[in-house]
């Protein structure tokens, strides 16, 4: 009956989409396409307004299209804005220009209201009003975060946009310093493991120490291995201030040069830190195995642990190089054990997709100095098979009874749906003409297999890119599906409660299924309860992941400030219909240069879109091709990186 309603009523309502050239799109229920306006009758909406419409026709082309204009704005979307402050030397006003999208026009700041502010601030710009016969909205700053390109300025103001706080309210600092003040480590009810050598492996800069391992030998053919998780459940109490803080922050956020912790630093860098030689409180999964790397037997529950010593990875992969060191023999062993696990997993169909990591070096004015990509060694794979195996196991022991059939207990699992077979029937269109097959009846050893030939190429970069755009995102739920790229039937997140909240979660459920089932049945909520908990756990992952990576453009955009006028190798990448997309081999930084800078020809987008072709020559360039080009403009402001076409 909608559907009918709107099509003789000559107004609707919607959300509208703004283009950057002005025009726009409004999404209006019951109405299958976009409808359509043009820049002159946007009416002064701004991106994601909430607009009422009139028609202006039906179907003013051959494609059908609506055309419509706003006639009033029922609710905007957002009032205040982020960008840097121009002020002109001969100036009327001031223009704050945005340049991430989520407004299409300047805010304009009259003069009386610009005195104390500077010429290339980044401010935080309120819209006042928009009079009609003006262009552009009037505004004002609400706030100011420094000079732009600034380290302290372009942090802060990225937390402002992504609403991140970083500080932590009075009353919830005041709970985490009463927790340190209470030295209670109720000893009698845990597993003492005190005496078995356990250390930690950690990056160089790590302050927070989620994990431990500890092992001690048996007999000559079984191995005891303990993976112990700091007891984050154990302080941070459900329902509590600190519960609730931590809830809302989810996760910590990891920016080149700073973090921005879920708790309070006394409680992740220091009370739930398994800190070497003080005894500490931890969750663990221990286990027999054999020679072989079949786990015999397996015990979950709370322990108390001392660490013998803190590692970085730099150290035990030295250990590893020159079979000498502290705790050779156990960390040798582990690593033997770590090899079975990984071969296993690789022949049940796990994908072994092992990106390489920008890093970056910082001096004392945060500014960077060096670039280098960093690639998991044997070091890094023994921790991550460890912790792989325990999220595993835990969440199978919660899932299934000892029968092996599903137990229906409620646990939030990390999961992993199948690819979009539209984005990978992309991938194989992409990959073919650079020489490559992909087979989509075996997808997994087809992909490992495209993974290992690619290993030294120097599409390397742009191929796992798109083999990561092709998957699906992992995500929580208490719905299992199971975990695609990892091939595991059961798993979820419970090796890092300091950071993530999930981890909480599931510590907490895993507690009570450990209690009788009385007990258990009478502390626990809703599924839906933890359903709604796995959805905020996963919002606030994607928040932060976009965060991290548009921080990490700005220093990775700073730092080729340096190589202006130099030439490089590059992959092609992408292409839209006026610009092409290049990754520089060297630094694994995507910079643009504009179709029609392209000299010696005129070229367009092939209808395939991935390719283009001179208009004379003829000449094709496909997504993969390398190039040459040079490094013409770094922008820190729109945090772009400008080519120019060799």
């Amino acid at each position: 009956m909608k559907k009918k309603k709107n099509k003789y009523n000559n107004f609707t309502t919607g959300f509208i989409n703004i283009t950057r050239y002005g025009y726009a799109f409004v999404n209006a229920n019951g109405f299958q396409k976009d409808i359509f306006i043009s820049k002159k009758n946007t009416n002064r909406a701004l991106e994601g307004d909430f607009v009422k419409i009139r028609f202006k026709n039906r179907s003013s082309s051959s494609s059908g299209r609506i055309e419509g204009e706003v006639l009033k704005i029922i609710k905007r979307k957002r009032k205040n804005f982020i960008g840097i402050l121009k002020i002109q030397s001969n100036y009327k006003y001031g223009s704050v220009i945005i340049y991430n999208k989520t407004i299409h026009v300047n805010i304009h700041i009259s003069k009386n209201k610009l005195k104390g502010h500077f010429h290339n601030e980044k401010v935080l710009a309120r819209i006042i009003s928009w009079p009609k016969n003006f262009n552009n909205p009037l505004g004002e700053i609400i706030k100011v975060f420094g000079f732009s390109g600034e380290h302290k300025t372009e942090l802060s103001s990225l937390l402002e946009e992504y609403e991140i706080p970083y500080k932590f309210p009075k009353e919830v600092e005041r709970e985490a310093k009463k927790i340190g003040y209470e030295k209670n480590l109720e000893t009698n009810q845990r597993r003492d493991m005190r005496n078995i050598n356990t250390f930690t492996i950690d990056p160089i800069d790590a302050k927070d120490f989620d994990d431990a391992l500890s092992i001690r030998k048996l007999n000559s053919n079984i191995w005891e291995i303990g993976i112990h998780i700091a007891d984050v459940s154990h302080y941070v109490k459900e329902g509590s201030l600190l519960d609730q803080e931590a809830y809302t922050r989810a996760t910590s956020i990891y920016f080149v040069g700073r973090v921005i912790p879920m708790l309070p630093k006394i409680l992740s860098n220091d009370i739930c830190s398994l800190h070497p030689k003080k005894d500490k409180l931890s969750f663990s999964f221990i286990f027999n195995i054999n020679n072989k790397g079949k786990i015999l037997k397996s015990w979950f529950g709370k322990t108390i642990i001392q660490s013998n010593r803190k590692f970085t990875y730099e150290e035990v992969q030295k250990i590893i190089d020159k079979k000498k060191g502290d705790f050779y023999e156990e960390i040798s062993t582990l690593l033997f054990f770590s090899k079975i696990l990984t071969k296993n997993r690789l022949n049940d169909g796990a994908i072994c997709l092992d990106k390489m990591e920008i890093k970056f070096h910082l001096d004392e004015e945060k500014n960077p100095t060096e670039l280098y990509l960093e690639k998991n060694n044997e070091s890094h794979n023994l921790i991550e098979e460890f912790m792989l195996l325990a999220n595993r196991k835990i969440s199978e022991f919660v899932s299934l009874n000892i029968d092996g059939k599903p137990s229906q207990k409620t646990y939030i699992y990390r999961v992993h749906d199948k690819p979009d077979f539209q984005k990978i029937f992309v991938l194989k269109k992409i990959i073919e003409p650079l020489g490559y097959f992909l087979d989509i009846k075996n997808l997994k050893t087809s992909i490992n297999h495209l993974l290992k030939i690619i290993k030294e190429k120097p599409e390397k970069n742009m191929i796992e890119n798109l083999i990561l755009r092709s998957m699906s995102k992992a995500k929580y739920s208490t719905k299992n599906i199971g975990h695609y790229g990892l091939s595991f039937v059961h798993y979820t997140h419970f090796t890092s409660p300091i950071r993530r909240y999930s981890d909480i979660i599931a510590h907490r459920l895993l507690y009570y299924y450990l209690l009788n089932k009385k007990k258990w049945k009478s502390k626990l909520k809703s599924v839906d309860f933890y359903e709604e908990q796995s959805k905020h756990c996963s919002y606030k992952e994607r928040i932060a992941i976009d965060a991290e990576r548009e921080f990490s453009k700005f220093i990775q955009v700073k730092y080729l400030k340096k190589y202006l006028g130099q030439e490089f190798d590059g992959i092609i990448t992408g292409f839209t219909d006026w610009s092409v997309y290049i990754d520089l081999i060297l630094f694994q930084t995507e910079g643009m240069i504009r179709l029609r800078d392209i000299k010696g020809d005129t070229y367009r987008l092939n209808q395939n879109n991935y390719s283009i072709i001179g208009k004379k020559k003829r000449k094709v360039y496909h997504l993969g091709d390398k190039v040459k080009v040079k490094l013409i403009d770094a922008d820190i402001e729109k945090k772009q990186i400008t080519l120019d076409w060799l």
